[in-house]
């Protein structure tokens, strides 16, 4: 019984980790129900959520434009009346952003 009981925490320990370690992957172009482009404001508090920048393996390609933030991706960023808010984090961020040039979106 004593073997049957430690399988089966170590199975619920895997599944709880292959969850967490899939819960920053971006399945649809938008995140708590809020479209990821737009106008975007940068905050240090309050935001709507927290990003982390990187070099490779991002789950979103952004784009930064000056008008028609208007597709997946592309951020127009504003000082105020932005679509949402977001905080630039180290680590521990709700999903990981690459600025890119062009070719803007989910990866």
């Amino acid at each position: 019984m004593k073997i049957l009981n430690a399988l089966i925490l170590a199975a619920s320990v895997v599944c709880l980790g292959t969850g967490a370690a899939n819960a920053g992957k971006l399945t649809s172009c938008e995140f708590n129900g809020k479209p990821l482009h737009g106008k975007v404001q940068i905050v240090n508090s309050f935001p709507d959520f927290k990003v982390e920048v990187v070099n490779s393996f991002p789950d979103l390609d952004v784009q930064v434009v000056k008008s028609f933030p208007d597709s997946c991706g592309k951020w127009q960023i504003v000082n105020s009346f932005p679509d949402f808010k977001v905080q630039i984090v180290n680590s521990f961020g709700d999903f990981k952003i690459r600025y890119v040039n062009s070719f803007p979106g989910l990866k």
